[in-house]
């Protein structure tokens, strides 16, 4: 249904949804998934930043959060809050660490030579 945003991987650089996207629809497409994401300088950034910051509670929802997130920062190198907050709107965090997780965009992207 595609509600909470836990499973977004990359497809061509774009946050998308794996549990409503059909197989098909990505053959011979770049597909990065957050195994991966921390082998590229913003992905790596981001962790860092999750880590530092203490964002994780539970943890469910923390792999879609930093693949929306690093596909943000890689459009948008220097986002505002509503940018930020337009960007991981389709998230859920259960637990609501949402001021904690745009302080780590914040944080990344300011290690990324970004952030306002």
């Amino acid at each position: 249904m595609a509600l909470c945003g836990a499973c977004a991987v990359h497809v061509d650089g774009q946050a998308v949804r794996s549990c409503i996207t059909p197989i098909s629809s990505v053959a011979n497409r770049k597909i990065v998934t957050i195994e991966a994401v921390g082998a590229e300088p913003v992905g790596k950034a981001l962790q860092a930043a999750w880590v530092d910051v203490g964002v994780p509670q539970c943890g469910y929802c923390q792999a879609g959060q930093i693949m929306s997130a690093a596909a943000l920062l890689k459009r948008t190198p220097k986002p505002t809050d509503k940018q930020i907050d337009e960007a991981m709107g389709g998230n859920i965090c259960r637990c609501g660490t949402y001021t904690r997780i745009r302080a780590a965009i914040k944080q990344a992207a300011a290690k990324q030579g970004g952030a306002r």
